[in-house]
C-alpha cells in the first residue's frame, strides 16, 4: 500500500452518472446461491418486527416473512432489521425484496453466483503483471492492455539521503528483479506483501480438492499467455510473484552494510554495520520518489532502487518458497529444488540476523514496517516442516507455541496464523494436529459469535475498520473456510457468505466494493494505470477488484468524511488512496473466498 502526502482532506467526491440509486434495503448484488443462506438488512427504527415480501421478475409475491430487529449498530451508525429468505431456493433473477414501500434492487438466485467472481478476481494479477506486455487477448477490453513497464527491472541498492537525512552508503551489485506484480496502486514490487498474497493462492490451490473442486482453475480456465501448458492456471500466474521472490535474495558471500537500529521505534540510525548479507531478502524494488498519477508502468521514468533487506522479507520468501517446494515437485522439479534451496539459505540468513527490521524512512514506496518478526519466523518455519517433515521446524514450531496460540488474523504483518492453516491440515503429530484443530475452530467460533453481534452479520465485531478493512473481512473468510474443512459445520460456511454478502453490497453504503459486480460496483480505484477518472485516455479498471474499503480513521481527519460512522468511512474517489486503493494482498483473499464458495456450493 502506498504511503502518498495527499491526505482524506483533499479528497473532493467523485459521482457517477452510470451508478443505480441507492436502495433502503441492502443485499448481495452479485446475487444468492439457490442452495445457501439469503439474507438482506433494513435500515429502521422501528422497535418492532415489519412485514416484508418477496417479488419475482413478474412482480409475483413468492414469499413473505417479518424482519428480525436488531437495534442499534455502532459499526453503521444505524438500527437495523435483518430479513432472512434462504428458504428460497428457487433459481431466477428479477427478485426484489419489499418493505412497506421500500425496495431492494433487483438480484438473481443461482446455484453458482460466485463463480464469474473467482475468475474475474484472479484475472487482477495477470494485469498487475510487471516486465511483460498486458495483451489485448487476455484482457476484457482492448483499453486495458498496455506495452510492458519496467523491462528490464535491473537495480542496485539505495543509495542516499532518506526522509530523515541519513545518507545510506548503497551497494556494489545489483539484481535482477524483472517480472513480479506491482503491489497496488503504484508501481513498487514489496516482498512481505508479495509473500502474503502468493500464500494465499497457493494455499487456496491446496485446499481446492478437499473443498470438492480440485480443477477450478485448471489449464486453459483463466484468460493468460501461459494456457495450453497443461498447468493450472493459478499456479501459473502464482509462479510469476514466486520467481520474483526468489529473485529478491541476495547472493551467497555477499557484504553489505546495513543499519541495525532501523526500524526501532524511538532509534534513530546512528551508525551502519557490514554483514554478511548471502541469503537475505531485500523488501523492495521501487521507485525513488513517488510517480504522478495517472503514469502507465511503461512511462515510468523515476531511477528505481533495491531497499535494504530485512528479516521480515527474507521469511516471507523462506515461506513461500518452501510452498512452491511441494507444489511444484511434481510440476517442475527443477523448480521446485531451486525453491527449496533459496528457502534453506534464507532461513539460515533469517536465523544470522533474526532482527534486522524494515526501514520505512524512504519515499516513493510504501514503508510496510513490522517491528515483531516472530511470526514470520512461525509461518516460514509450519511451511518448512510441511514440505520436509524435518524434526528440527517442528521442535522450533512447538517452541514458538504455535499449536496452542495460532493468532488472531491474517495480514502482510501477522503471519503467524497464515503458518497455523497450513499445519492444521498438513501431517502432524496427533497430539499437536488436535490441538491446533481446536484452537483453529475455536477462532472461527468467535467469528461466528461476532456475526451475530454485527448489525450486518459479518464476522468482524467492534467499530475500528483499519486501513484495508475489507482484507481483513475476508481473511477471517479463510479461516473460516478452513475451519469448515476441519468440521464442516454450516454457520462456519455461512459467516464466509456473509462476508462476501458485506463485500458486494449489503452494507450501509449500498455499495459493491468489486468493480464490474452489483448495479453500484466501485468505479474509481487509486491507481496509476486505471485511471479514466483522473484522465480520459487512461482506461477503467477491469471488473473483479476489490478496493481497500472503509477506514474509520477518516472519522477524525478533516475532510468530507469527517464523523463518518465506521462502515461508511469510504468514498469512490481515486484520490482516496486510504479507503479506495487496490492491492494484491486485498484480491488474493477475494479470489480464496470466491473459489471456497463456489467450489462448496451446495454442501
Amino acid at each position: 500500500m502506498s504511503r502518498r502526502l495527499l491526505g482524506v482532506a483533499a479528497v473532493i467526491l467523485t459521482t457517477a452518472a452510470t451508478q443505480a440509486p441507492p436502495a433502503p434495503i441492502r443485499i448481495d448484488q452479485a446475487g444468492f446461491e439457490t442452495t445457501g443462506p439469503k439474507t438482506a438488512v433494513l435500515p429502521s427504527t422501528q422497535a418492532g418486527p415489519l412485514a416484508w415480501t418477496l417479488t419475482d421478475a413478474r412482480g409475483k409475491v413468492v414469499a413473505s416473512g417479518e424482519t428480525i430487529p436488531l437495534g442499534a449498530d455502532a459499526a453503521s451508525g444505524e438500527s437495523v432489521h435483518r430479513i432472512d429468505f434462504g428458504s428460497v431456493r428457487a433459481a431466477g433473477s428479477g427478485y426484489r425484496l419489499h418493505v412497506g414501500t421500500a425496495a431492494s434492487h433487483p438480484f438473481a438466485i443461482t446455484a453458482r453466483p460466485f463463480a464469474p467472481l473467482a475468475k474475474a478476481a484472479m484475472a487482477f494479477f495477470y494485469q498487475q503483471r510487471s516486465g511483460v506486455p498486458i495483451l489485448p487477448a487476455f484482457v476484457e477490453r482492448k483499453a486495458l492492455a498496455r506495452p510492458a513497464g519496467h523491462a528490464p527491472d535491473i537495480a542496485t541498492c539505495f543509495a542516499g539521503r532518506d526522509q530523515k537525512g541519513v545518507k545510506w552508503p548503497g551497494c556494489s551489485y545489483k539484481l535482477d528483479a524483472t517480472g513480479g506484480w506491482y503491489d497496488a496502486g503504484d508501481q513498487g514490487k514489496y516482498v512481505v506483501n508479495g509473500g502474503v498474497s502468493t500464500w494465499t493462492l497457493l494455499d487456496l490451490h491446496e485446499r481446492l480438492a478437499a473443498f470438492g473442486d480440485a480443477n477450478a482453475f485448471a489449464d486453459g480456465r483463466l484468460a493468460l499467455p501461459e494456457h495450453a501448458n497443461g498447468v493450472d492456471d493459478l499456479l501459473d500466474e502464482a509462479r510469476v510473484e514466486v520467481a520474483f521472490l526468489l529473485a529478491m535474495q541476495i547472493p551467497d558471500g555477499t557484504k553489505l552494510a546495513v543499519a541495525p537500529d532501523a526500524g526501532i521505534a524511538g532509534k534513530a540510525i546512528t551508525r551502519f554495520e557490514t554483514i554478511d548479507a548471502g541469503g537475505l531478502v531485500h523488501t523492495k524494488i521501487a521507485d525513488e520518489n513517488w510517480t504522478g498519477l495517472p503514469t502507465a508502468p511503461a512511462d515510468d521514468r523515476q531511477t528505481r532502487f533495491l531497499y535494504p533487506p530485512s528479516t521480515a522479507a527474507t521469511l516471507n520468501m523462506v515461506g513461500v518458497a518452501a510452498q512452491c517446494a511441494r507444489i511444484w515437485r511434481s510440476i517442475d522439479a527443477v523448480f521446485a529444488r531451486r525453491c527449496l534451496t533459496a528457502a534453506r539459505r534464507g532461513w539460515a540468513a533469517a536465523l544470522r540476523h533474526p532482527g534486522l527490521l524494515t526501514n520505512s524512512d524512504f519515499t516513493g514506496s510504501g514503508g510496510y514496517g513490522d517491528p515483531d518478526v516472530r511470526d514470520e519466523f512461525t509461518f516460514a518455519a509450519a511451511q518448512l516442516y510441511a514440505t520436509t517433515r524435518e524434526p528440527a521446524f517442528l521442535d522450533r514450531l512447538r517452541r514458538d507455541g504455535v499449536f496452542t496460540d495460532p493468532g488472531a488474523d491474517i495480514g502482510w504483518g501477522s503471519l503467524r496464523l497464515a503458518g497455523a492453516l497450513t499445519l492444521a491440515t498438513s501431517p502432524l503429530p496427533a497430539e499437536d494436529r488436535a490441538t491446533l484443530r481446536s484452537r483453529i475452530t475455536g477462532i472461527a467460533d468467535t467469528f461466528v459469535e461476532e456475526g451475530r453481534h454485527s448489525g450486518y452479520g459479518i464476522p468482524f465485531a467492534g467499530t475500528n475498520y483499519p486501513w484495508g478493512s475489507n482484507s481483513t473481512i475476508l481473511n477471517r473468510a479463510i479461516v473460516l473456510g478452513v475451519a469448515w474443512q476441519i468440521d464442516p459445520k454450516p454457520a462456519y460456511r455461512a459467516a464466509v457468505v456473509a462476508s462476501m454478502d458485506y463485500i458486494l453490497g449489503r452494507n450501509p453504503l449500498d455499495r459493491s466494493y468489486v468493480t464490474g459486480f452489483g448495479v453500484r460496483p466501485m468505479q474509481h480505484p487509486h491507481h496509476r494505470f486505471w485511471a479514466a477518472s483522473a484522465d480520459p485516455r487512461y482506461p477503467a479498471p477491469p471488473a473483479g477488484v476489490v478496493s481497500g474499503g472503509p477506514n474509520s480513521a477518516a472519522a477524525t481527519a478533516p475532510g468530507p468524511m469527517q464523523g463518518c460512522a465506521p462502515q461508511t468511512c469510504w468514498v469512490d474517489d481515486y484520490r482516496a488512496f486510504t479507503v479506495n486503493e487496490v492491492a494484491i494482498n486485498w484480491n488474493a483473499p477475494l479470489v480464496w473466498t470466491a473459489a471456497f464458495l463456489d467450489a462448496t456450493q451446495g454442501r
